[in-house]
């Protein structure tokens, strides 16, 4: 039962009781693994853009620019921790402890670091040496002023990160962003750009913003429109106990905890616009290497658009009052062959074709698997056949021999590259929600103040939210994903200029 209070907090936060039972009961039911049928390659689900057709695609992609509104949607991380994780621990670390070998390796070549100038000032501003403190040995010190004190990169967002150094000034991600929005995603002389980012650190960016946009306004002799969300409290979920009850603060409250990047579906629902471009806020690479990123980012968009106008043609054909047989088998086997989908069945009716090709489009970058972490590429098996999706490990039973081993058969995983098509044939955008595979969520484990609990997270933006969507996969090369998961990897060349 729930109390009083319960209930106002249910309210202040957008939720209902019926919710919070639903993911009660998911915690003792569990979430179902899905069933993969075949890892998807090149030539059985991701497709290979040859030479010779790039011409074609451009000039689809050079088309949208001039018909349709184009957005580009980066779902902005919180602090950067993470980033940070293995210089917390030196700092945190015994005075004798000994100094491990990427510690000792960041500060051999700490000066090649974007933010190594800003932490030279920080530290002289609090009347301290940069250079005297690294003779005399006081790495710790510095470190402090790296996470804690100074630059306070601990606590910062990673999108205002300093990432890469240019002759005029260093650019964070952020940064980086707008200019890719420049290259690739301005309409008519604006540019959309739609960051998700974490209630605490909003003005931050509002001001970092303000800071930047004329310079990047006159670098590309454009105009950007910006703007910002934020997770919705009513995605957050709830946790649980080792006795199966809610987890509650000392004062008796309900924890509510965010509920992945799943919840961000409801974000990319509220945008009105036709294209969008999804891409996380630490992928970026220096200008030297973005012709590679925005030459596939045109080629991906230049698919999705020329897919889009063939599902177009095929829908207004089916609202005519009759077809012909031949219309009706063309249209028939390329809702079975080419949607990301194999279907069982050989023969749909109207209503059956109108459901497999009116729904949210994605293309969706893929790369070589070279060990990285992150979700793959599947067939999957679904109602009445087989659809391309991206699973996570956590999604797929690797207990069971026949599932790990195609798993492990992945030749290529998913960087976060995806371009998405939100409205229908007749201009009103889809409502996203309705295509979020519900049963795809996760259970983990973590701690509370000494607590085990378990916690629930939705079905992630781009494996369960749209598992639902038409999607194809294109293989995309590896100079497109050059993304930054530790301060280690600024030092290496993709972000050196």
């Amino acid at each position: 039962m729930y109390t009083e209070k319960d209930l106002a907090l249910f309210e202040a936060r957008g939720v209902t009781p019926e919710q919070i039972d639903k993911q009660l009961e998911n915690f003792k039911t569990g979430f179902n693994a899905v069933t993969l049928t075949a890892p998807a390659t090149v030539g059985n689900g991701i497709i290979r853009i040859e030479k010779q057709d790039e011409g074609m695609l451009l000039l689809a992609y050079d088309k949208a620019v001039n018909e349709k509104q184009i957005t580009k949607m980066v779902p902005a991380s919180g602090s950067a921790t993470r980033m940070f994780k293995d210089l917390f621990s030196f700092l945190n670390a015994a005075d004798d402890a000994e100094m491990p070998g990427n510690i000792e390796n960041f500060f051999t070549k700490i000066e090649s670091l974007p933010f190594y100038k800003s932490l030279e000032k920080t530290i002289a501003d609090c009347g301290e040496s940069l250079s005297e403190l690294s003779e005399k040995g006081e790495f710790k010190k510095i470190m402090n002023y790296v996470l804690v004190e100074g630059l306070k990169y601990g606590d910062t967002p990673k999108g205002l990160i300093e990432f890469h150094t240019y002759a005029d000034m260093v650019r964070t991600p952020f940064d980086e962003h707008l200019a890719e929005g420049a290259l690739y995603g301005s309409v008519k002389g604006i540019s959309n750009i739609h960051f998700t980012v974490s209630d605490e650190h909003t003005e931050k960016f509002k001001k970092h913003l303000d800071e930047v946009v004329k310079l990047f306004e006159k670098k590309f002799g454009i105009k950007y429109n910006v703007s910002f969300s934020i997770q919705k409290p009513s995605t957050d979920t709830v946790s649980i106990e080792n006795n199966g009850e809610l987890l509650r603060d000392e004062n008796g409250n309900i924890i509510f905890r965010p509920g992945g990047h799943g919840a961000l579906i409801h974000n990319l629902n509220d945008l009105d616009t036709d294209i969008v471009f999804v891409k996380n806020i630490d992928n970026v690479s220096p200008d030297k290497n973005k012709p590679d990123t925005c030459l596939y980012k045109k080629l991906i968009a230049g698919l999705m658009v020329g897919l889009q106008e063939k599902i177009f043609g095929y829908l207004k054909q089916l609202d005519q009052e009759s077809i012909d047989e031949a219309a009706l088998k063309e249209i028939t086997t390329f809702a079975k062959n080419k949607l990301g989908f194999k279907g069982e069945k050989e023969e749909y009716s109207i209503a059956e074709l109108k459901d497999m090709l009116n729904r949210p489009i994605r293309v969706c970058g893929m790369v070589k698997n070279e060990g990285e972490p992150g979700g793959g590429p599947f067939w999957v098996k679904c109602e009445n056949g087989e659809r391309l999706m991206i699973c996570e490990s956590a999604q797929i039973n690797l207990k069971d021999k026949g599932q790990k081993d195609i798993f492990d058969a992945s030749t290529h995983f998913n960087p976060v590259d995806l371009v998405c098509g939100i409205k229908d044939y007749t201009g009103k955008k889809f409502n996203l929600l309705n295509y979020v595979a519900e049963e795809q969520g996760f259970i983990n484990y973590k701690s509370y103040k000494g607590r085990d609990i378990e916690v629930q997270e939705l079905p992630g933006l781009w494996n369960g939210a749209m598992a639902n969507w038409i999607t194809l996969f294109v293989e995309v090369p590896l100079t497109t994903f050059t993304p930054v998961k530790t301060v280690f990897d600024l030092f290496k060349p993709e972000h050196q200029n």
